[in-house]
C-alpha cells in the first residue's frame, strides 16, 4: 500500500491543502500558482496505482478530482467571457493558455479514431461540453469537417457562453449545436444517431458515477458506433478520473492511449456491440449506492501488446505508451 509518506503523494497533499483552503478558485495568481505547481508534479511518468492508495489518499484524491473539476470549469468561463466579446471569437481561441494542449489533444484522438474506423462520422456528440468547447470547435474546423457536432452540458450558462462563440461563424453555428440535458436522460432515441460520442474526463469525478455514464450510453448507442473516453494514468489520476477496460462493459476496447507529455488525458477508444442482455445492464436495476462492479465484464479472447506507431502525430516527441486490445474476434489492420 502506498502511504502518505511517499514523496510525491506527500507533495500532492500538501499542494491539496493548500487548495482547499483558497477562499474562491476563480483565476488568480494564487490559484494559478498552485494549479502549475499540481500539474508539474503530476505530469511526470510516476508508476503511481492509486488504486493501492491508503484510504485516507484515496479520500483526499477525491476531493482534489472534485476542485481541479470546479476550477476547470470557472478557467473556462472565464476566458468564454473574454472570448464572447470578440467579433469574431474564433479568430482568438489562443488567448486561452491551454489552447495548444487542445491542439494537440485533438489532433491526438482524431488520428486515433481513424487509425481504428472506415469511415469519417457524420453525427458527433460530445458530452460535458462546457462553456469553452475546444475539442469540438478544433475537430470541427481542421478534422472533421463535414461532421455535425451536438454538445451536451448541465450548465445552461456553459452552453449559452459556447453558443456565443460559434454563433458568428457561418458554418461551425450551422454544424454544432448545444443541448442542457443531463446525459442520463437522454435516450436511445436520440443517442443512437451518432457514429461517435466523445465523452470528457470530469463527466463522472468518481468511479461509480463514471460506470453509471457508461452503463447509460452501453445501453443507449447505436451497435457499432465509437466512444471515445478520456481518462488518466499514473500521477495525473490525481487530476482527473481513471477508467478501466472492465468499466466498459458493452463495449469492445479497440486501444488505450497514455500520453507521457505535455497532454494531461488518457484516452480509451472503444465500440458499442451488438445489443446482447448479457453484457448490458439496466440503469433502473442497479443499486449504485452499492454497486462494485457486479456487472459481466469484457471477455478478452486475446490480450497483447502491440508496436505503437505515431499515427504521423508531429506533436510526439517526448515518447507515449499505447495498449491495444484485441478483444472479441477484432482484429488490428
Amino acid at each position: 500500500m502506498v502511504c502518505q509518506e511517499e514523496p510525491l503523494v506527500n507533495q500532492i497533499t500538501q499542494l491539496y491543502e493548500k487548495i482547499s483552503n483558497l477562499e474562491s478558485l476563480k483565476p488568480s495568481q494564487d490559484v494559478n500558482m498552485l494549479f502549475t505547481q499540481l500539474v508539474l508534479a503530476c505530469v511526470p511518468p510516476y508508476p503511481v496505482d492509486v488504486t493501492k492508495l491508503c484510504g485516507k489518499v484515496q479520500e483526499m484524491r477525491s476531493n482534489l478530482i472534485r476542485l481541479c473539476g470546479e476550477a476547470e470549469g470557472l478557467l473556462e468561463k472565464h476566458f468564454a467571457t473574454i472570448l464572447g466579446q470578440f467579433d469574431i471569437p474564433l479568430n482568438h481561441l489562443d488567448i486561452f493558455p491551454y489552447f495548444s494542449n487542445y491542439l494537440k489533444l485533438s489532433l491526438l484522438e482524431y488520428d486515433i479514431l481513424t487509425h481504428n474506423s472506415t469511415h469519417v462520422p457524420k453525427k458527433v456528440a460530445f458530452i460535458g461540453s462546457g462553456p469553452l468547447p475546444l475539442t469540438s470547435i478544433v475537430l470541427a474546423l481542421y478534422h472533421l469537417t463535414d461532421s455535425s457536432f451536438d454538445n451536451y452540458d448541465i450548465d445552461p450558462s456553459a452552453n449559452e457562453m459556447a453558443a456565443r462563440l460559434v454563433g458568428p461563424d457561418p458554418d461551425l453555428s450551422t454544424r454544432m449545436q448545444f443541448h442542457t440535458k443531463d446525459i442520463m436522460c437522454v435516450g436511445k432515441e436520440e443517442l443512437d444517431k451518432y457514429d461517435v460520442v466523445f465523452l470528457a474526463a470530469l463527466v463522472g469525478m468518481d468511479k461509480k458515477e463514471k460506470v453509471k455514464v457508461i452503463h447509460h450510453l452501453a445501453n443507449n448507442m447505436s451497435p457499432g458506433s465509437t466512444l471515445m473516453v478520456r481518462s488518466a494514468h499514473g500521477a495525473r489520476a490525481f487530476l482527473y478520473p481513471v477508467v478501466e477496460p472492465e468499466d466498459l462493459c458493452g463495449f469492445e476496447v479497440l486501444s488505450i492511449f497514455h500520453p507521457t507529455d505535455e497532454v494531461i488525458n488518457s484516452v480509451v477508444i472503444a465500440r458499442k456491440t451488438v445489443d446482447d442482455e448479457s453484457l448490458l445492464v439496466s440503469a433502473s436495476k442497479v443499486d449504485w449506492e452499492h454497486h462494485t462492479h457486479n456487472f459481466t465484464p469484457i471477455t478478452m479472447q486475446s490480450c497483447k501488446c502491440l508496436e505503437f506507431q505515431a499515427f504521423n502525430n508531429p506533436f510526439n516527441h517526448h515518447g507515449n505508451i499505447i495498449e491495444d486490445l484485441a478483444i472479441n474476434n477484432y482484429n488490428k489492420d
